[in-house]
């Protein structure tokens, strides 16, 4: 698994079954239950590069819409809604992608 070492596996399974339904995507709730909001910057900047799937130092539209697949292979894509809102959330600067510095503010 990806965040092996870095975020327990059943708290994943539990984080990403809470919002398996289509619109109950809470990045707030989602980011808590995995141990993300009480994690280390190191770790953080961890899972960062995990879900900056092209390396591009960004996290893209497209990325987060896979943002649950990286937790859990078998988990959906987010809404269109869902995935703006978690943009909205990050993207600070409005350049329309989540730098590491706007990722770790939102884990705050």
């Amino acid at each position: 698994m990806a965040f092996a070492g870095l975020l327990s596996d059943d708290d994943i399974t539990a984080a990403v079954q809470a919002c398996q339904a289509p619109g109950t995507f809470d990045f707030k709730s989602f980011f808590a239950q995995v141990g993300l909001t009480s994690s280390s910057k190191a770790d953080r900047s961890k899972v960062f590069m995990v879900l900056d799937q092209d390396k591009s130092g960004y996290i893209e539209e497209e990325e987060l819409k896979l943002f649950l697949q990286n937790f859990s292979p078998g988990a959906r894509e987010l809404s269109a809604a869902e995935t703006k809102a978690l943009m909205a959330a990050g993207d600070k600067d409005g350049d329309g992608k989540i730098g590491m510095e706007e990722f770790c503010d939102i884990l705050k």
